[in-house]
C-alpha cells in the first residue's frame, strides 16, 4: 500500500522546514541568556525533520540533515564528551566552563563559552536521535 502525501502537506512542509530550522538555531545560541539551548534547539530541529518525514518520507530526513542520523548523533556525542573532558585536560573538573572573548570586525566583542560547544553537541545528538527514530519508523535502513 503506497499512499502519496497530501499536496498541501508537501508544499507546506517545504515552506516551513527552513524557518523552523532557523528558530532551532536561534534557540541553540540564545540558550545561555534566555530559555533554550542544545536540547530545546535539537527538539525544534527534530520537529522540522518530522514534518519533512510526514510530507516526503524517510528520504527527507537525509535531505534536510545531509548526513546519516547515526553520523550526526555520533559526532554530537563526541563533541559534547570532548568538551566535558577538556576541563580535565586543563586541570579542572569534568564540564568546568571556560570562556574567551574575541574582538571581531563588524561584530565587535564576542564572548564564546565551552557551554556553547557542549550545547552544539547536545543539539546534534537530539536531532540525530529524532532522525534515527524516523528512519526506524519507516521499516527500512538507508545507507
Amino acid at each position: 500500500m503506497s499512499a502519496s502525501p497530501s499536496a498541501i502537506l508537501e508544499r507546506g512542509a517545504r515552506l516551513l522546514i527552513g524557518p523552523i530550522l532557523v528558530v532551532s538555531l536561534y534557540l541553540l545560541f540564545a540558550g545561555h541568556n534566555s530559555p533554550g539551548g542544545g536540547f530545546v534547539g535539537g527538539l525544534t530541529a527534530g520537529l522540522a525533520l518530522s514534518l519533512g518525514y510526514a510530507a516526503e518520507g524517510p528520504a527527507a530526513v537525509r535531505r534536510i540533515t545531509r548526513l546519516a542520523p547515526t553520523t550526526l548523533l555520533g559526532a554530537g556525542l563526541a563533541v559534547a564528551g570532548l568538551t566535558g573532558a577538556a576541563g580535565w585536560v586543563l586541570g579542572n573538573g569534568f564540564l568546568d566552563a571556560g570562556a574567551t572573548t574575541w574582538d571581531l570586525p563588524l561584530l565587535g566583542e564576542v564572548k564564546a563559552t565551552s557551554a556553547l560547544v557542549f550545547d552544539i553537541g547536545v543539539f546534534a545528538v537530539v536531532a540525530g536521535m529524532v532522525g534515527l527514530t524516523l528512519e526506524g519508523l519507516s521499516g527500512r535502513e538507508e545507507a
